[in-house]
């Protein structure tokens, strides 16, 4: 397939050089020339617009962080598609926001699928990403081919916006078991014992997952380096707790959580790894160590 990309970062740069070991054809561009350069290298073709990928492409994949950077691009990209074409985001952005992008693209017989991804970077190198994707069921077809090469579990969840909605809850759920995690840690500290044996018996237990497996062995290391920087925890946070708002859902774990990314941001700690949640309890309870 001629297809295009645009995001080329931690998560796009694998998912583009995955495409282009499966045999596609692959036009790319990018704010900042160099962050292609080892795709243009490997057989991307650079292009010198986002209108100008569109025009190269039957599918542009796009994966950016926010809603913002993805409206700005859909206006580019609009200039350039032909009717037929698709925009395929990997973004997580509100789903109020896949929604106008779909119906801006109508008119010009373009589609919009939102399709946010789960994994992190090392999902998006191993290819084993979770991909929950809304838009019309009978795009699915033209879609696998690129799905298939990037992800081990596809799902359509609905039409465009459900995607989003879909993400919304997984980092709902997920953020809220690393607070979880680092709330466990900060009693066992308290208490005078070890979280690294508490954690390796709980991971044994009906508390096991793979949260305290990864988030839980950086706060028992105490290593804070970022494996997933905060900061996109709490961007993703901002998105579903303004959903929830708009739509009246109650969610009152979830907005505890909300107040320690909170306080986590407001300590300048968005570059550091979720983990550092723990972080936010010490020095609510006594100096960090």
């Amino acid at each position: 397939m001629n297809l295009g990309f645009i995001g080329v970062g931690a998560m796009g740069a694998p998912m583009a050089e995955h495409l282009l070991d499966a045999g596609h054809r692959l036009s790319v561009w990018s704010r900042r020339p160099e962050s292609a350069a080892a795709l243009v290298a490997q057989g991307a073709s650079w292009c010198d617009s986002p209108a100008a990928v569109a025009g190269a492409s039957e599918i542009v994949c796009t994966n950016v962080t926010g809603s913002a950077d993805v409206e700005g691009l859909a206006g580019g990209l609009a200039a350039g598609f032909a009717p037929g074409g698709i925009h395929l985001d990997f973004s997580t952005i509100a789903p109020s926001a896949a929604r106008r992008i779909a119906a801006s693209y109508a008119a010009r017989g373009v589609d919009f699928v939102d399709a946010p991804v789960s994994g992190g970077s090392a999902g998006a190198r191993a290819a084993t990403l979770a991909i929950m994707w809304g838009g019309k069921s009978a795009l699915a077809p033209r879609l696998q081919p690129v799905f298939e090469t990037l992800g081990k579990t596809v799902v359509h969840v609905g039409e465009t916006g459900a995607g989003q909605v879909a993400k919304a809850c997984n980092q709902m759920v997920m953020v809220a078991a690393i607070e979880a995690a680092a709330e466990a840690a900060r009693l066992a500290a308290a208490a005078g014992i070890d979280f690294a044996r508490v954690r390796t018996a709980m991971l044994g237990g009906s508390a096991g997952s793979r949260v305290l497996e990864v988030f839980g062995e950086r706060m028992a290391a105490r290593e804070f380096a970022a494996g997933v920087e905060a900061r996109l925890h709490h961007k993703d946070y901002a998105l579903l707790m303004d959903e929830a708002a708009r739509i009246g859902a109650p969610l009152p774990v979830s907005a505890a959580v909300w107040q320690q990314l909170n306080a986590l941001m407001a300590q300048g700690w968005g570059r550091q790894d979720t983990s550092a949640l723990l972080r936010v309890l010490e020095t609510g309870a006594g100096p960090a160590r």
